[in-house]
């Protein structure tokens, strides 16, 4: 995979470079031609080549040079030599002092290619048509330059033949080496993100050094794909090991029941019992069947409630009214006939919006958990405020093992002996609450007691009085 996304850029970077070179030359080429061949009017931009051919109308069939000729020579910065057929001067305007009075063919073939004179001046022939004329024209500091360059074609095609493959691979070469050096500053962060999305494929969770640079954000955020996805897998472990525990304790839970619904109606079968017999045990059916009812009922409401899939029916109520009457039915139970119950609120009215049903259910689980759990003389006390239910007890509380779980589902504590229920309420009590937008906490000190605090949502009255 490293190799291959290397291979790519690198052929894309030779690719750009030799079209770079290709596209480069055809232009080069074709502005060459381009200014080759085009013509530019003389009273403008005309090169200095056009206008030495195009001086010759200035110049009559005498020699002579009339005035708008010498005009433009001096705008142009000019001297001119007119020769006759045997290279003798003629006349001369503007020419430098050491300006040759007779010229040889040799000697006009050396001041034409090289530059005799001046540094600066470039010396042009032209000849007057229809005449035995010929002129010199040096023009200075026109920009323009002449240079001698020798070809040879054969010798040009063997040096191409020599150095050209040469010159080809160093190219190649040079593009390969940069290409690489620069892919690899580019590649390198991309190999460590697959090789980073190939450990989170692999459940490695494991978090990175963050290069700088442009790649920086995307690093950044599988850092915090990858804590998510730590945090997800180590929940899932927990909820598996949950669920093990849920179905190892309802299997147990329900084997109980089951068996003693068995062995009873095998007895009932024998024959041989009396009516009174037959009676109880069709009793003791009957309540490991409503036992095994409210575990399945329980076991439903905690899955809904844990899905959020529980549909609640609000109903506006008074609060205090609504504790009231819980306390006043638990102590119209015979088993608890004798608590002790103080019942405090703020004010007489205080109302929210709630599920009847559901609520109670939650209430009367942390009210009977505070009188079973304890010993029968425990005072519990009952406060209800504008947003909150406060169920404290003087027993002799939780230790800090069993309060770390106690929310947790078929948890039962160090010290509780009674085993029976479905050792689902504080759990379901606890989900309830907060499906109503509120929260419960539990605090507690061995030998002192415990409390339960139960916030309930702001209501929107609450709101506008603050």
């Amino acid at each position: 995979m490293k190799w291959r996304l290397t291979a790519r850029f690198l052929f894309s970077v030779i690719s750009i470079v030799i079209i770079v070179i290709f596209v480069n030359t055809a232009i080069l080429i074709g502005l060459i031609i381009y200014q080759q061949a085009s013509k530019f009017d003389s009273t403008t931009a005309a090169t200095d080549e056009t206008f030495v051919r195009a001086f010759q109308q200035y110049i009559d069939e005498s020699g002579n040079i009339d005035k708008e000729g010498l005009q433009q020579l001096h705008q142009r910065n000019a001297w001119i030599q007119l020769l006759d057929p045997n290279g003798q001067v003629i006349a001369s305007h503007f020419a430098p002092e050491n300006a040759l009075s007779h010229y040889a063919p040799v000697d006009l073939i050396q001041v034409y290619k090289y530059k005799e004179y001046d540094i600066d001046t470039t010396v042009y022939v032209g000849s007057k048509s229809k005449s035995d004329i010929n002129y010199l024209i040096g023009i200075k500091g026109s920009g323009v330059s002449r240079y001698v360059a020798h070809f040879s074609g054969e010798s040009t095609l063997q040096l191409i033949g020599k150095y050209g493959l040469l010159i080809v691979l160093a190219d190649l070469l040079v593009a390969t080496l940069v290409g690489w050096l620069f892919g690899r500053a580019l590649t390198k962060p991309l190999y460590a993100m697959i090789e980073r999305i190939q450990h989170l494929k692999n459940h490695k969770h494991m978090p990175i050094k963050m290069p700088k640079g442009v790649y920086q954000p995307v690093f950044e955020n599988l850092n915090e794909v990858s804590s998510e996805l730590a945090a997800h897998e180590q929940e899932r472990k927990q909820l598996e090991i949950m669920r093990e525990e849920w179905i190892s304790n309802v299997s147990h839970d329900m084997k109980t029941p089951l068996a003693s619904i068995r062995g009873y109606a095998e007895l009932l079968n024998d024959g041989r019992l009396t009516p009174n017999e037959q009676i109880e045990y069709v009793r003791i059916i009957e309540k490991q069947s409503l036992h095994m009812q409210d575990l399945l009922d329980d076991l439903n409401l905690t899955m809904r409630l844990r899905h959020q899939q529980l549909p609640l029916s609000l109903t506006e109520v008074n609060i205090v009214q609504f504790i009231r009457e819980i306390i006043i039915d638990t102590l119209n139970m015979p088993q608890y006939e004798l608590a002790k119950i103080d019942f405090d609120a703020s004010t007489d009215i205080i109302e929210h919006s709630i599920d009847i049903h559901f609520m109670r259910r939650a209430i009367v689980n942390f009210l009977h958990n505070a009188l079973l759990h304890n010993p029968p003389d425990v005072t519990v006390h009952v406060l209800v405020e504008d947003n909150s239910i406060i169920i404290s007890d003087d027993g002799h509380g939780i230790s800090a093992e069993d309060l770390a779980h106690i929310f947790e589902r078929y948890y039962r504590g160090t010290n509780t002996e009674q085993t029976h229920g479905t050792g689902l309420g504080t759990a379901i009590a606890r989900d309830i609450i907060e499906a109503h937008g509120g929260s419960v906490t539990i605090t507690s000190e061995e030998q002192k007691g415990t409390t339960v605090n139960i916030q309930l949502k702001e209501t929107v009255q609450d709101a506008k009085t603050q």
